[in-house]
């Protein structure tokens, strides 16, 4: 099977979400390696955004992101299905990059990641500490994912997507922790990348029977998901955000838009000032470092300061790896 077969294979309907027993079967396994993180309520945060805010920090495991348990659980399934497994590869701008390495680390594996020209250097120096061979492609994460596919088949490694139900189901370990660990929140604000993280959380919610309602967060830069999720179907578009790499996806995947569509209330919109803006408060409210992805969540919560207020609300700090400069420059504009 080609890259792309095995990709198209993969981009099938997913089957249906976990039960709240296979969630928690993957969290024992899970909490000896990623301890669970915390969620805090910040006052000088709450009386910025006007409302209770429960903050889901996601910047507290090995890797500084919320993906490390998505990688773990996919890896190890993997292993179990897979004879002969000795090596895996994917594409990234940095966050599941470094989680596949760590995971493939742990489960033994070597890691290929294929990035492109440009990439975080913070990010490309995680990857390599964690034992990942990085080769540069393209200008954008669709070229660097397309060539990684050729390389899967002409270097025999197993191409690991950026989405796949194990992915979600392992990143669903943190957010059940997150709605177990909180009062009743009426609403979760949650950044979309390729859509592993709020698929996590649209399971965790179903899985535990809550009404919580759960908000997807776009920037204007960054529209592939937004556009999608409005004509309900998959429309690609270029992207070209200057802060919200995590979230610089210009193809949704088909898998995660079908959840998407199916438990998501809406997507939020925010510009790359709102981003920088939010960055800015994390720090200064809570002294925690936000990469743009979380703070595109955050600054969702803040642009809905009305719709929110008085309420109990949920916002999901996906990730704190944001080179230095980058960061510098952000609290600069302050």
């Amino acid at each position: 099977m080609t890259g792309p077969e095995r990709h198209r294979t993969l981009a099938r309907a997913m089957p249906d979400l976990p039960t709240l027993a296979e969630i928690e079967s993957i969290t024992a396994a899970m909490d000896a390696v990623v301890p669970p993180t915390p969620q805090i309520s910040w006052p000088l945060l709450n009386a910025r955004a006007g409302c209770e805010l429960w903050v889901k920090h996601e910047n507290h495991t090995p890797i500084g992101s919320f993906k490390i348990r998505g990688a773990l659980h996919h890896l190890g399934c993997l292993l179990g299905c897979t004879p002969g497994l000795r090596g895996v590869i994917c594409a990234t701008r940095g966050n599941y990059g470094q989680a596949v390495a760590f995971a493939a680390r742990r489960h033994g594996l070597t890691a290929v990641i294929v990035i492109p020209h440009g990439n975080s250097v913070e990010k490309n120096a995680a990857m390599r500490a964690l034992g990942a061979e990085l080769i540069e492609h393209g200008e954008d994460f669709q070229a660097a994912l397309e060539y990684s596919e050729q390389l899967a088949v002409q270097r025999g490694l197993h191409f690991v997507p950026s989405f796949h139900r194990d992915l979600a189901w392992g990143n669903a370990v943190s957010t059940l922790n997150f709605l177990r660990g909180t009062p009743p929140l009426e609403r979760v604000y949650v950044p979309i990348g390729l859509g592993s993280g709020i698929c996590g959380l649209l399971a965790a919610r179903d899985a535990l029977g809550l009404a919580t309602r759960i908000v997807g967060v776009a920037t204007e830069l960054t529209p592939a998901i937004s556009l999608s999720f409005a004509a309900k179907r998959l429309i690609p578009h270029p992207v070209s955000t200057r802060i919200a790499d995590g979230m610089a996806c210009s193809t949704p995947n088909p898998e995660a838009l079908q959840h998407i569509l199916r438990g998501v209330e809406r997507i939020a919109v925010v510009s790359d000032d709102e981003v920088e803006a939010a960055m800015r408060a994390y720090f200064t409210d809570t002294h925690n470092v936000a990469e743009g992805s979380a703070g595109a969540a955050l600054a969702a919560v803040l642009q809905e300061r009305a719709l929110n207020a008085g309420r109990r609300i949920g916002v999901v700090f996906t990730g704190g790896n944001v080179d230095q400069s980058v960061f510098a420059r952000v609290l600069a504009a302050a």
